[in-house]
């Protein structure tokens, strides 16, 4: 099976890349800039051609999310221009494409989990973006799978998970919001998710495995809870730890509008993908392992 994954560097991407060398089935070929810049949406198709893909991960795009609401215009070319483009490419070779998308594309006003029939509402730049960009996705390849991810973190680059480390190195408490709750989602789950989806796509393709589905860790938490874990984690393996105190999204500004509830119902991929990531508190001692251990 081979894969080709969209960007090198962000956290999905280096998950994929880190769990395809622990397997003898998985060709994983990854493409960033500058072969492949989701800006310079005119060349991608002879970049994937290249690499000749059983199946596409659209795993590049642009993530600040407050840096968007200056960014307008960059943040469409790039997550709705260039992901259609990526979505294009890979039908052109024939090969399906898995897109990675958000739970900004909602409000965040329900008091109950999003699934995949309500119906988006995004209070950003950031998330009208993604949101364009899912249908551009589906526009240019009927055989999509869209994954609405929420929370995502890893031991690689700037998350919330190694925010929190790096601040109990220096810092004796830290004030982390509390009223805005979420399913925290290892990139290491979505990648293994994405596997598994490749696998049985190409397998045994199904209508039913296109569409929109929600990959997402299992429960759910406040960013101040998230927040208490990590530091009870690290403490216990020698790291860095600090205390958490709690405060209102209104105490924190930001330019851009987050979602007060970010939980997303994952029954539908159960259902139809027979697939389920581990719950949130697992998974974290998972990334601090590799976050402490980053040769093992």
């Amino acid at each position: 099976m081979k894969i080709l994954v969209t960007g090198t560097k962000g956290q999905v991407s280096r998950c994929l890349q880190d769990r395809a060398r622990d397997r003898d089935d998985v060709d994983l070929v990854a493409v960033g800039r500058p072969e492949l810049d989701l800006l310079k949406p005119d060349a991608i198709g002879d970049v994937v051609a290249a690499h000749s893909p059983d199946i596409v991960v659209s795993a590049a795009a642009y993530t600040a999310v407050d840096q968007a609401e200056d960014e307008p215009e960059i943040a469409l070319a790039t997550n709705e221009v260039g992901a259609g483009a990526v979505a294009a490419a890979a039908k052109a070779v024939g090969a399906p494409v898995i897109h990675l998308s958000t739970d900004y594309v909602f409000s965040g006003d329900l008091d109950r989990p999003y699934t995949e029939e309500d119906k988006p509402d995004p209070q950003s730049v950031y998330g009208a973006s993604k949101l364009a960009g899912e249908r551009a996705v589906a526009a240019a390849n009927d055989r999509h799978i869209i994954l609405r991810t929420a929370w995502v973190y890893s031991p690689y680059g700037k998350n919330f998970f190694t925010t929190m480390l790096r601040l109990a190195e220096a810092c004796d408490d830290i004030t982390v919001v509390d009223d805005q709750i979420g399913n925290p989602t290892s990139a290491y789950d979505i990648a293994d998710g994405i596997l598994h989806i490749a696998q049985k796509v190409l397998a045994q393709e199904s209508a039913c495995h296109y569409g929109i589905f929600h990959l997402a860790g299992e429960g759910a938490t406040s960013w101040a809870s998230f927040a208490e874990k990590i530091m009870e984690l690290s403490k216990v393996r020698g790291g860095p730890s600090a205390v958490v105190k709690r405060i209102s999204s209104s105490e924190y500004p930001a330019k851009a509008s987050k979602p007060g509830n970010s939980r997303l119902s994952t029954n539908k991929l159960r259902y139809q993908h027979s697939w389920r990531t581990p719950n949130w508190r697992q998974a974290s001692g998972v990334v601090l392992y590799k976050f402490m251990n980053p040769t093992e």
